[in-house]
């Protein structure tokens, strides 16, 4: 492979280990990489997710991210934490103020919580070379917030966040160029691949291909062929080659349709589930009245209990784009009494919104059809009392009944505790 025609960045990913429950453990004045300790959404429920776990509980008892809480041992040393959103929104937050001292906004991409790349060429004379950079930073981040960092560097984005993932968690940073790529990524296995999911690997290991390496010898067209433009990404991927923007304003994508979702707290029956629905279509649609949009495509998807399993996803079009409430309802209990079963109990409830229109092409619609225009213009007024006075200022009845879940959900940031 001729590196030379593709670019070269000096590019760091960031990722802090094991960011909520170190958080945690900070604040209860323990060492993040020496407690046992774990994060779990709500102790309340002993089916409830174990968000996080502290290094040593991992290494100790093979813990992660996807444990239950009823399967965390009985060991009194193990501390249990609650999650607090807040706290880990708020200090991701000064973080990223943080990296503002090396790096101007427009050099910083925040891809989640815990994670960021930072693209630091042209910063040799301020900070010293790549890696100066990255020990700096680490270093200030744990004089500061008491949080331990690994990093990865490279050339481009997939490079970075490839070795951070695979060497830099175990020995703090670590760096990865083109050349490198064969030594260091080849021989890994691909389901430690950043990008590449569970069902690609599934099929990449019907093809027999288990290592990195394998897929950049694999031939390129035969992967398009296999998955498309996918296969083609799988490929130059595997070769360290990675075109992806590292400056720009990171914050701005386009909306592509307003969902929301629940995992409920309890089976709901079918005559329950009307007020969840309500609530969703709500909040998806409050949603898209903020970003100016309107929609032509309802999808509604239903998920039975783990007694029954099963469930459906279905999507309706509607002849004039629309973000009014009970519009999107009237359509999602349509598709629900058509398609529900009847009997199943329901454990998660999907809503979306897409095929989305500008406010200005509905409203030329709207002009024919006062009534319509009068139930948008609720929706606007509602808006403005939740955003002054907050989210439960106003609610539907159904909202206040049992099976509603706005009043609860208020109390949360990303469906856990503040």
């Amino acid at each position: 492979m001729d590196y030379s025609v593709y670019p070269r960045n000096d590019v760091l990913c960031i990722d802090m280990r094991s960011f909520y429950a170190s958080i945690e453990a900070v604040k209860l004045g323990y060492d993040p990489m020496e407690v046992m300790l774990a994060v779990v959404g709500d102790p309340n429920r002993s089916g409830s997710i174990v968000l996080a776990a502290s290094p040593a509980l991992k290494k100790r008892y093979g813990i992660s991210n996807v444990s239950r809480y009823f399967e965390l041992p009985n060991d009194p040393n193990i501390i249990i934490v609650p999650a607090h959103m807040g706290d880990y929104l708020r200090m991701s937050v000064e973080i990223t103020k943080l990296l503002n001292n090396y790096a101007p906004p427009e050099a910083i991409h925040v891809y989640s919580v815990d994670e960021v790349w930072v693209t630091v060429n042209g910063l040799g004379k301020l900070f010293g070379d790549r890696w100066e950079i990255a020990k700096r930073i680490k270093d200030d981040i744990m004089d500061s917030f008491g949080l331990t960092a690994s990093i990865g560097i490279g050339d481009n984005k997939f490079l970075a966040k490839v070795v951070m993932d695979l060497h830099a968690k175990k020995s703090g940073i670590a760096e990865c160029k083109y050349e490198d790529v064969e030594e260091k990524l080849w021989p890994s296995p691909i389901q430690a691949i950043w990008g590449i999911g569970h069902r690609m690997t599934k099929n990449l290991h019907r093809m027999g291909i288990v290592t990195l390496g394998q897929i950049a010898n694999y031939s390129l067209d035969s992967l398009k062929k296999r998955f498309g433009i996918m296969g083609e990404q799988l490929y130059w991927h595997a070769w360290g080659i990675d075109l992806s923007p590292v400056f720009g304003d990171f914050t701005k994508t386009e909306q592509k349709g307003f969902g929301h979702g629940i995992a409920l707290l309890r089976d709901y029956t079918g005559e329950e589930v009307g007020a969840c629905i309500l609530d969703l279509c709500e909040e998806a649609c409050r949603r898209a009245r903020t970003g100016g949009k309107a929609g032509r495509t309802i999808q509604l998807g239903i998920s039975y209990s783990k007694d029954t399993a099963g469930g459906f996803s279905r999507s309706k079009s509607v002849d004039i784009p629309t973000n009014v409430t009970m519009d999107m309802y009237d359509v999602c209990m349509q598709m629900f009494n058509e398609y529900y079963d009847g009997k199943s109990m329901i454990r998660h409830v999907n809503v979306g919104l897409t095929k989305l229109y500008d406010k200005e092409e509905m409203d030329i619609q709207l002009d024919l059809f006062d009534d319509r225009t009068k139930k948008n213009d609720i929706g606007y007024v509602m808006d403005s009392i939740r955003d002054r006075f907050g989210t439960t200022a106003i609610l539907r009845a159904s909202s206040y009944t049992d099976a509603g879940i706005t009043r609860e959900r208020s109390k949360k940031i990303g469906g856990h505790f503040a």
